[in-house]
C-alpha cells in the first residue's frame, strides 16, 4: 500500500536532532576543491580563498569547553557572514568549511538552532554547542524578530567562549547592486558583535537558473498517481490535506517526516495566499531539497503538463518573507525538474 506523508507523526528524540546537525545529504560531498568559481563574478573565487584561509586557521583541535575554561579566558572569536544572492555559492562554501575543519563543529538552518534551544532550553543548548570549534548557521533569518533575539544572543555568547561562527543568508536578487542589504540587516541585528564578522559579498547567477531549470513542472494528475503508487518508497499525497497535516507536526519534525522517502508525489496543487500555509510549505520544500527527494506534482483539475505559476501569491510575494518564497520557488522547480526525470526510459529501475 502507498504511504503518504499525511500518516506520517515522527516524533524525534534529542539525540536524532544532534545527530541531523551535520550538513544535508545534498551537500554531503562539497569541499573547497570541487567549488567552481564563476570567473564572471570575481566575488567567488575571493570568498573561496577566504573561507579557505579561515579554515586553515581553524585546523589545530582546541579542545572542549572545559579544556579552554582552564586555561584563560578566550578571546572572542572571529566570524564569517557569506552575503549574495540565490544559488551563488554560500551553501557549499560553508559546507566545505565545516568538511575542512577538524575537532568538534556542528552545522544547521537558523530554524533547526532554535528547534534545538527550544528543546534543550537556552543554556542548555549553549553548553553543548560552546565545546565546538566550528558553528555554522545556514540561512540566517531576519523576518522574526523573537527568532532572532534568540540567535543573536546564542552567537553572542557562543562567541564569547571561542566559537567561531560562520553564518550565510540571502540578499534579494533586486536588491543586488544597492550594498550589502542583507549584511547591514545583520549587522545591525548582531550589534556588539559587528566587529567580529567579516563579511563576504558573493555575487553572480543562481546556479540552478544556469542550468536551465526556472520553472515549476507539473504532470497530468494520472501519471502522478500512478508513479506515486509504482516506486519503491514513494510517497503520495493530496495538497490540501497535506497542508492540513504540516499544522499538526512541528516544522522541526519535517525531515524525520520524509525520512527514506524515495519521490514525493503531489496532486492537487493551487496558489498559496495566506502565510501560515505558505511557510510552512517553505519548511516542507527546504527540508526535501536538502535531502535530494524529487517532487512529482499536478495541478488542481489538470489532466496535462504544464507550468505550476503563482505557487505563491503576489501580496505574498511582497511581504517580508519574500526571500523564503523566491528560495522555494527557485529549489522546488530543481525538484520537479528531479522528479521528471524519475519518468524518463530507465529511470524506474533506479529509483526502486
Amino acid at each position: 500500500m502507498t504511504e503518504a506523508l499525511c500518516d506520517r507523526r515522527p516524533n524525534p528524540s534529542l539525540e536524532r536532532l544532534l545527530a541531523d546537525l551535520v550538513p544535508p545529504p545534498r551537500f554531503a560531498q562539497a569541499r573547497l576543491d570541487n567549488y567552481v568559481p564563476d570567473p564572471a563574478y570575481p566575488s567567488q573565487e575571493e570568498a573561496k580563498q577566504r573561507v579557505t584561509a579561515f579554515a586553515a586557521d581553524l585546523a589545530t583541535p582546541r579542545g572542549g569547553f572545559l579544556t579552554r575554561l582552564r586555561r584563560k579566558k578566550p578571546e572572542p572569536a572571529r566570524g564569517i557572514y557569506l552575503d549574495g544572492g540565490f544559488g551563488v555559492g554560500k551553501t557549499h562554501l560553508l559546507t566545505s568549511l565545516f568538511h575542512a575543519v577538524s575537532g568538534d563543529r556542528v552545522y544547521g538552518t537558523f530554524v533547526e538552532y532554535t528547534d534545538l534551544v527550544g528543546a534543550l532550553g537556552f543554556q542548555k543548548a549553549v553548553e553543548l554547542l560552546g565545546e565546538s570549534v566550528l558553528v555554522c548557521i545556514d540561512e540566517f533569518e531576519l523576518d522574526d524578530p523573537g527568532d532572532t533575539l534568540l540567535m543573536t544572543r546564542l552567537i553572542r555568547e557562543l562567541s564569547d567562549r571561542g566559537v567561531a561562527i560562520v553564518a550565510t543568508s540571502n540578499t534579494l536578487p533586486d536588491a543586488l547592486g544597492e550594498g550589502r542589504f542583507a549584511a547591514q540587516d545583520f549587522l545591525r541585528e548582531i550589534q556588539a558583535m559587528a566587529e567580529r564578522f567579516d563579511v563576504l559579498r558573493i555575487d553572480g547567477e543562481d546556479y540552478r537558473r544556469r542550468d536551465g531549470v526556472t520553472e515549476i513542472a507539473t504532470l497530468p494528475a494520472p501519471e502522478v498517481v500512478r508513479s506515486g503508487q509504482s516506486m519503491d518508497g514513494a510517497t503520495l499525497d493530496e495538497f490540501d490535506p497535506l497542508l492540513t497535516h504540516l499544522t499538526k507536526v512541528h516544522p522541526s519534525r519535517y525531515g524525520a517526516m520524509i525520512d527514506e522517502v524515495s519521490a514525493a508525489h503531489l496532486t492537487g496543487m493551487h496558489g498559496l495566499t495566506h502565510h501560515h500555509d505558505a511557510l510552512r510549505f517553505v519548511v516542507l520544500v527546504d527540508r526535501l531539497y536538502d535531502r535530494e527527494v524529487p517532487v512529482l506534482i499536478s495541478l488542481a483539475g489538470g489532466s496535462g503538463s504544464g507550468i505550476l505559476e503563482d505557487l505563491f501569491s503576489a501580496e505574498l510575494l511582497r511581504s517580508g518573507y519574500r526571500k523564503k518564497y523566491l528560495r522555494a520557488l527557485s529549489r522546488i522547480a530543481t525538484l520537479t525538474n528531479d522528479g521528471g526525470a524519475l519518468l524518463r526510459p530507465g529511470a524506474a529501475d533506479t529509483a526502486s
